[in-house]
């Protein structure tokens, strides 16, 4: 049971990171690393990792639904669990960026 809350975890953790650095790539011009550091110094770098965390959403009913057009899969809840714990953290994150 903790192996797969830690398995949600992480793979929300990674979807938080992708998630942003997708974001910057298709709606900015400018290098990855250009964006972060102006993002802490300007004060907008919460508001990335928060629209980051949209993929959260997806992985969480990944997880908990049980048909994926023909594919059917048994439901997870535990990784369900762990994305939501992921979510929080980010969560309490943007709060520190943004305060």
């Amino acid at each position: 049971m903790g192996i797969k809350i830690l398995k949600g975890f992480i793979l929300g953790l990674l979807a938080n990171a992708t998630g942003t650095f997708l974001y910057v790539y298709f709606f900015s011009d400018k290098q990855f690393e250009y964006v972060v550091e102006k993002g802490i110094e300007q004060g907008f770098m919460g508001s990335l990792i928060g629209l980051g965390a949209l993929l959260n959403v997806l992985l969480f009913f990944f997880f908990l639904t049980g048909r994926i057009g023909k594919f059917r899969k048994p439901v997870q809840p535990y990784e369900a669990r762990g994305v939501i714990m992921a979510t929080i953290l980010a969560a309490f994150v943007v709060l520190y960026f943004e305060f």
